[in-house]
């Protein structure tokens, strides 16, 4: 699959070139690479936000052809309606599916629980810290059930100590719906600990550079000052840091 920016002003530019990526069920795969690799245009394009130009994405051997309710996503900011409760924020995909009322609110109430927002039903998102904003978003995509999750450096915008906190909890989450998650970071230390395989992109075009098989245990409390992982997280840094350094001196060239 390829894929090449049009814009209104200037030449084309070839943002993808045969990229081509399996994710299994219930595997969490995270696409890592350099700024302007294509990471979260790869994601649009799985979610349906972009159109396919050149090959196929499939879900489920079903051609991708828009945006659908077997695709889920979490953006970085949020994206929750400041007028509404946490609540209504969880319920609003919910009202678009035939369920009883009823239904649907104890739905909704079992996610933001499972999020750990229970108490926070009529808060409204500026009343919320950061963390507390990006579980109410996390839970209103999975109330809807969606085989995949797809998710856009979703902790990018919250402070170091919420980011950690909500690695472990996002893993706790995974471990429970056992969703397929595909999840774009830039961070080698957060993809490593959160992943089952990283697919290390290139720099512009984007391809898929590596797999890398990541098989920790990712219950261990010490897991993150291991030789072994600290070990794998050096490994992925050099891959990226190299294609860092290409980007970095094709803009100069």
């Amino acid at each position: 699959m390829s894929h090449t920016y049009k814009p209104a002003r200037g030449r084309p530019v070839l943002a993808l070139d045969n990229v081509s990526l399996a994710v299994g069920d219930r595997e969490f795969v995270s696409l890592l690479g350099p700024s302007g690799c294509g990471k979260s245009t790869l994601l649009y394009l799985v979610g349906g936000f972009i159109p396919v130009e050149q090959g196929a994405i499939r879900v489920e051997d079903k051609a991708v052809a828009g945006p659908g309710p077997d695709r889920g996503i979490v953006f970085q900011h949020f994206a929750l309606f400041p007028w509404k409760t946490v609540l209504q924020n969880v319920l609003y995909g919910l009202e678009k599916q035939s369920m009883e009322r009823q239904a649907r609110e104890e739905r909704a109430r079992g996610f933001i629980e499972l999020v750990g927002l229970a108490g926070f039903e009529d808060s409204y998102p500026n009343q919320l810290s950061g963390g507390m904003k990006q579980r109410a978003a996390i839970a209103r995509t999975l109330a809807v059930d969606p085989r995949v999750l797809l998710m856009d450096e979703p902790f990018g915008a919250l402070d170091a100590q919420t980011r950690s906190l909500m690695q472990g909890e996002l893993l706790r989450l995974w471990r429970r719906s056992r969703k397929t998650v595909v999840f774009v970071t830039h961070d080698v230390h957060e993809a490593v600990f959160l992943s089952e395989r990283i697919a290390v992109m290139s720099a512009r075009p984007g391809h898929i550079k590596e797999l890398v098989h990541v098989a920790f245990d990712k219950e261990d409390p010490e897991l993150q000052r291991t030789p072994a992982f600290l070990e794998m997280v050096e490994h992925v840094w050099n891959l990226v840091r190299a294609e860092a350094i290409r980007a970095d001196r094709s803009h100069r060239a």
